[in-house]
């Protein structure tokens, strides 16, 4: 926990534009994470991309300072070397405890434009089983985001349960509804996701013929025909190639660039049946339909900044009302803590009391072998289990101690703590933490 990192950035200080050069697209994760990783210079990393965040959960071994690390991701996610103060000006930077509860927050929904969303939680599982395919998930990654979803699991009932299901498809499908109330007629949803499929799920429901595209035609099908006879399927050549009427479109692929240009926009708008340009709703990071083609073709357009900042209106009221919701995170993470606070001093305590026997039990050697020499050897034994009792009671106090000072402070103040032991005793305590896989203790400035 205590080298773990999160960099990146979000609706609530970047654009969708500024987004996109950080994005990379989904076909392309599997090939480019590992790559991802060694650029870094990290084992463990979970790159998380959903329609208002880009963000890196790495760990890192050794004694680099996490900070370091911003540079190294702008780099490898734009293909070119930040200017002077441009890293640290863009992406935003979470260690140690505050990595963790950033990860909570996020997966819980409860850092979302939309608080509460519902979706990114399968986002951020599709993530993690993404990198743990990859070889890219450890032991300590994995309990990371292991309670992250778990605690999701237990905030989903309390912010359901106040609000019902909540997530950035509902602002569209809001937007979509009251447009096709006005013209009437048929929506399609163009790319499969988990907010399309929401979409399309509630629109078919509603009684609205729709329209299901996709660039792969047999999950259209299957959409489709999971929708029922109000659903038709096509491919994205066929839509662009010539499109169905429809009213309103929602979408959000993928895709690298835009899916719908000015020219199949304006196709589009001409075989409107109400005489009204359709409404495009686009979801998609890096946008799916350019802002600009839109305003060429006369499209009304609704971008993934507008929905975010929709969204973002009642955030504070939404946020008092899901203040039990912020405590079960606040409990999580603080548990997290305890264990791994527990997991870094326990090797350490242990060898500790080792060295505090050895020293005693030698000790007593000396004495037996001098003044004490005439001594029996029922004698020698109990005295041995004394001085083994002593030492026991003597590590008892800084065990307890060191606990609660890397619970309540740091590693910085176990390495405080240790950095005038005697040197053997400094070095095995060393050994035993990284035999343990917790690493070292570290200074102040390198602490994370």
């Amino acid at each position: 926990m205590y080298r773990t990192g999160v960099v990146g950035l979000s609706w609530r200080n970047r654009r969708v534009d500024e987004l996109a050069q950080f994005t990379i697209a989904g076909e392309d994760r599997a090939e480019r994470l590992p790559r991802l990783a060694q650029e870094i210079g990290v084992r463990e990393l979970v790159y998380i991309a959903t329609c208002n965040r880009v963000e890196v959960a790495f760990v890192l071994d050794g004694a680099t300072p996490i900070a370091a690390s911003r540079g190294k991701i702008f780099a490898a996610l734009t293909g070119r070397q930040p200017k002077a103060g441009e890293a640290e000006h863009t992406l935003r930077l979470w260690q140690g405890e505050g990595a963790a509860e950033h990860v909570f927050l996020t997966t819980t929904g409860l850092d979302s434009a939309r608080v509460g969303e519902s979706e990114v939680a399968g986002q951020v599982r599709e993530a993690v089983e993404l990198s743990r395919s990859l070889g890219l998930v450890g032991p300590r990654l994995e309990q990371v985001f292991d309670e992250a979803l778990k605690v999701a699991k237990r905030i989903k009932s309390i912010t359901e349960g106040k609000i019902g299901k909540v997530s950035l498809s509902e602002i569209a499908l809001r937007h979509v509804k009251a447009h096709l109330d006005r013209t009437g007629g048929a929506a399609a949803v163009i790319g499969i996701s988990r907010m399309t499929e929401q979409c399309a799920r509630s629109l078919a429901e509603g009684g609205r013929q729709v329209v299901v595209v996709n660039r792969t035609f047999a999950r259209a099908q299957a959409l489709a025909a999971e929708l029922g006879p109000r659903a038709v399927a096509r491919s994205l050549d066929e839509f662009r190639r010539a499109p169905d009427r429809v009213e309103a479109i929602i979408v959000a692929t993928g895709a690298r660039e835009p899916v719908l240009n000015r020219a199949d926009l304006e196709r589009l708008a001409a075989r409107s049946e109400s005489d009204r340009s359709p409404l495009v709703v686009d979801l998609g990071v890096p946008a799916n339909v350019g802002p600009e083609d839109a305003l060429a073709a006369d499209v009304p357009r609704i971008g993934m900044d507008d929905v975010s900042e929709e969204a973002a209106l009642d955030r504070s009221h939404m946020l008092m009302e899901f203040a039990d919701a912020r405590a079960v995170v606040d409990a999580a993470v603080t548990e997290m803590r305890r264990h791994a606070a527990e997991r870094l001093v326990g090797p350490m305590i242990a060898q500790m009391r080792q060295r505090y026997r050895h020293t005693a039990l030698e000790g007593v050697e000396r004495l037996f072998a001098k003044e004490l020499s005439g001594i029996g050897e029922a004698e020698r034994e109990s005295i041995r289990r004394w001085a083994e009792t002593l030492a026991r009671r003597l590590a008892h106090v800084p065990s307890v101690g060191l606990r609660d000072l890397v619970f309540e402070v740091g590693p910085s103040a176990v390495a405080t703590f240790f950095h005038s032991a005697e040197p053997e005793l400094a070095r095995a305590v060393r050994e035993a933490a990284d035999v343990a896989g917790v690493g070292a203790p570290e200074t102040a400035d390198n602490e994370a």
